[in-house]
């Protein structure tokens, strides 16, 4: 027997292999999306056959690769086991397969991207607990894929007006830029420039943004100059003067902005319901559940 004649089988057999371990993961990831019991999940997540991928040897799903499963499909039962049981290695890096830039936060960036509100307060509190996830909050994204923005940037960008008030109310900086030099402020006003679809989301996602802003620093206060005309007819002439420097900001928004300076991070949204304000002007009265608004102007 030639040795070519004995290799077909040989060859044969690993594609075979390859279908069955390819089929297996299949199961994990559709077991996932149909929101399995926990315990079911994790007795597939944790059997070597379920994991496969090319040039790679068999091995599990990491806590971490099934959490964004979880994320992606709104299995809010398995994300909060894993971020209970797995804490450190829920929000680890993934493998190469799910994300190649070892510095972001593709958990965060995922949540806010598919709108998991619930599980993103989870992450959140959980970054809260772990001193090594300290400046997890403000983390770029991907550099090839994301600019470097920051899950504010992606919350700003896609109008998750709910996550960016989540965000910052946790600790996300909306003075961070991305690869661009862009703020999240950028973000907003520069698809309020764009595009008057979606406008009423556009301006609370500012108005959220300008809470968490006593400091007003953003690259485009140049292009608001030099067409104060547009501008004004866009955000009010009162939100124009007063984000190119020309008035103070009203009474109202300064005294916004000093309280929730004061409210610990860690217990945010739920610090909220102790404000001496009425309940309508509380942005998140029960956690991820209900939507509002704040008008500061």
């Amino acid at each position: 027997m030639s040795a070519t004649a004995s290799a077909q089988p040989e060859r044969s057999q690993r594609e075979e292999t390859c279908k069955q371990r390819k089929f297996l993961s299949f199961l994990f990831y559709q077991a996932v999306r149909d929101l399995k019991p926990v315990w079911m999940l994790e007795d597939m997540r944790t059997m070597e056959t379920f994991y496969w991928e090319e040039d790679a040897s068999q091995r599990t799903y990491t806590p971490s690769e099934a959490l964004l499963y979880a994320i992606v499909h709104d299995h809010q039962a398995y994300a909060q086991y894993l971020l209970s049981h797995y804490s450190d290695e829920a929000l680890a890096m993934p493998g190469e397969r799910f994300c190649c830039c070892p510095s972001s936060a593709p958990h965060l960036a995922m949540a806010v991207r598919y709108d998991r509100r619930d599980i993103l307060g989870l992450i959140l509190q959980v970054a809260h607990r772990l001193p090594s996830l300290r400046s997890y909050m403000n983390r770029g994204g991907c550099f090839h894929l994301e600019d470097g923005k920051t899950p504010l940037h992606l919350a700003c960008e896609l109008l998750r007006s709910e996550s960016v008030i989540l965000l910052l109310g946790n600790g996300a900086s909306p003075q961070a830029e991305d690869h661009n030099g862009m703020t999240p402020l950028d973000v907003i006003l520069e698809q309020l420039w764009d595009s008057k679809v979606n406008a009423g989301a556009k301006k609370m996602c500012l108005d959220n943004l300008l809470m968490f802003m006593p400091d007003i620093r953003f690259k485009m206060k140049s292009s608001l100059e030099k067409d104060p005309k547009r501008w004004s007819k866009l955000i009010g002439e009162d939100k124009f003067n007063y984000l190119v420097g020309k008035n103070p900001p009203p009474l109202f928004l300064i005294a916004m902005q000093k309280i929730l300076q004061h409210l610990p991070p860690e217990q945010f949204p739920k610090s909220l319901d102790g404000l001496p304000i009425p309940s309508s002007l509380k942005p998140l009265p029960v956690p991820c559940k209900q939507r509002g608004k704040l008008k500061v102007f």
